[in-house]
């Protein structure tokens, strides 16, 4: 599978998309003057225990305090509340941990009112981004990322990711990991890991530790509601955590950005430099790649699948509703509608994958699949929608249909959903209305000409569209009415209509009756 990264860099914000197959997976926006990102450590002061919930809300200089629960501080709180006071006093004179002695854990059933007070200093880590009218969510287990490794301070253990499934490899990694690893740091290591050499990660855990220096130089000086850490920046966070043999090319239009980027991989992986493209066309790099139709079909309430069957997607306060249509399309051979609701339904499986990976959508998400009757059916499409939802990051879980054909679905999301409004100003009534996406207009138009040539077995059909239409369909030398000829073997005649809104379009047969789609 080839994989292409596409940075559109503005003086606001980096827009990044991820390209598997040419099909857009990924979105992600980033402000230049972010902050509180998943990832930042900030210097917190207590300014409320919740002991019904226990909990605390920590002020760390945004709006809204951050939410801290005590199943979120993590064994090793003492430690890190130890850790604090010695370097702000400073009788913790390095960042090192090899002197350091360890307090003894926290327990896990106890109560938020015996380990902390309000006004207390201590940092803490993003863990959910601001969403809605909720603060940050935040965790005091402060563990810092590298390309290989992620190292917890205030540890021993060493780990190795579940997805290394050779028992060779992961001994292998594991007695590395502890051959490099600090006293009082816990490792774990990452996937991509896999198969790399001693130098390359110790020189991973090296740039971890320089990292821990920093957060111990700003640490000793820090204020309540200063950022004592940050995380990389998205572009290259998205670099360290997915990047791997099958990226094929990283496309970005900026100069600096692709300096830096440039600068980032061959630190991590220098052989894979030569990969990163400066985009110089005049054209927007998202449209010369044509990502902006994607995010104009695939953000929208109505996602198009092919045969005519479509998603309908619905937020609500609580969960996020899926409901797969067939469009009312059945095929015209002898195939059972079971054999159709099960290919149907399978189709829609992937794309629900692929849609909530490229929206973020997190929390409860119920899908209502078209009915089947056969339980081998139900049962395979459980497990394909599952196997298309391990390409996710994100920890998920998947249950298996229900009595009434639905299936419950559960996902992490720790930054706010990708919302992106794919209507726009109708120009035949100035602005007072709001239509489909105009980009989208041809790809609709073709959409029902392939299914009046293959389905219905017209051999002829009259289009009647807007002038402007009429004249882009018509024009060139090869031109679109005749590409439709060739690829569908159906004549098309077309004529303009003046009444007719840009993007009004009607279909009729020789005898001059409408054709109702």
């Amino acid at each position: 599978m080839s994989n292409d990264l596409v940075i559109d860099s503005s003086p606001s914000e980096v827009r990044i998309a991820l390209l598997e197959e040419k099909k857009l997976v990924e979105l992600n926006s980033e402000k230049k003057d972010r902050s509180f990102a998943v990832g930042d450590i900030y210097l917190g002061k207590v300014k409320k225990l919740m002991p019904s919930l226990n909990a605390a809300f920590v002020d760390i200089g945004y709006e809204k305090d951050a939410f801290l629960h005590y199943l979120d501080l993590g064994p090793q709180f003492q430690s890190l509340l130890k850790f604090v006071k010695d370097t702000q006093s400073g009788r913790q004179n390095n960042a090192t941990l090899n002197n350091f002695e360890l307090e003894k854990d926290i327990i896990k059933t106890g109560k938020i009112t015996q380990v902390m007070s309000s006004g207390l200093w201590l940092p803490v880590q993003i863990a959910k981004e601001p969403i809605s009218t909720k603060g940050p969510r935040i965790t005091t287990e402060i563990s810092i990322a590298g390309r290989y490794f992620v190292v917890s301070p205030y540890y021993n253990h060493v780990s190795v990711s579940s997805k290394i499934k050779s028992p060779e490899e992961r001994n292998r990694l594991k007695r590395l990991a502890l051959s490099i690893k600090p006293k009082n740091f816990g490792i774990i290591v990452r996937t991509v890991a896999e198969g790399k050499k001693v130098a390359e990660l110790d020189k991973d855990i090296q740039d971890v530790l320089m990292r821990w220096n920093l957060f111990y130089d700003t640490l000793k000086v820090a204020q309540p509601g200063q950022k004592v850490l940050g995380e990389i920046d998205r572009t290259s966070s998205i670099l360290r955590d997915m990047l791997n043999p099958n990226f094929n090319h990283i496309h970005v239009n900026d100069n600096l950005l692709y300096d830096e980027i440039k600068s980032y991989l061959r630190s991590i992986a220098p052989e894979q430099e030569e990969i990163v493209k400066l985009f110089k066309n005049k054209q927007p790099i998202f449209e010369h790649f044509g990502i902006d139709k994607q995010i104009k079909s695939d953000f929208g309430k109505t996602v198009a699948l092919q045969n005519s069957a479509y998603l309908v997607i619905e937020h609500t306060e609580a969960m996020h509703v899926i409901d797969v249509n067939s469009g009312g399309r059945n095929r015209g051979d002898s195939d059972s509608q079971e054999k159709n609701a099960f290919e149907t339904n399978c189709m829609a499986a992937k794309e629900i994958a692929r849609q909530l990976r490229l929206r973020d959508m997190g929390g409860i998400i119920v899908v209502d699949f078209i009915d089947m009757i056969n339980l081998e059916h139900k049962r395979q499409l459980h497990e394909v929608l599952k196997e298309e939802m391990k390409k996710d990051p994100a920890r998920h879980t998947v249950l298996p249909p229900s009595k009434f054909g639905l299936i419950q679905m559960t996902r992490e999301r720790v930054r706010p959903e990708m919302k992106i409004s794919t209507t726009e100003k109708c120009p035949s009534c100035n602005g007072t209305g709001e239509i489909k996406a105009s980009i989208l207009l041809i790809d609709e138009i073709e959409n029902n000409v392939r299914y009046f040539a293959h389905e219905q077995n017209e051999k002829k059909i009259i289009l009647h569209v807007h002038p402007y239409i009429e004249a882009y369909l018509k024009k060139g030398f090869i031109s679109i009415k005749w590409k439709w000829y060739l690829k569908h073997k159906i004549k098309v005649s077309i004529e303009a209509v003046s009444s007719f809104a840009v993007t009004q379009f009607a279909f009729y047969n020789t005898k001059g009756e409408e054709i109702k789609i």
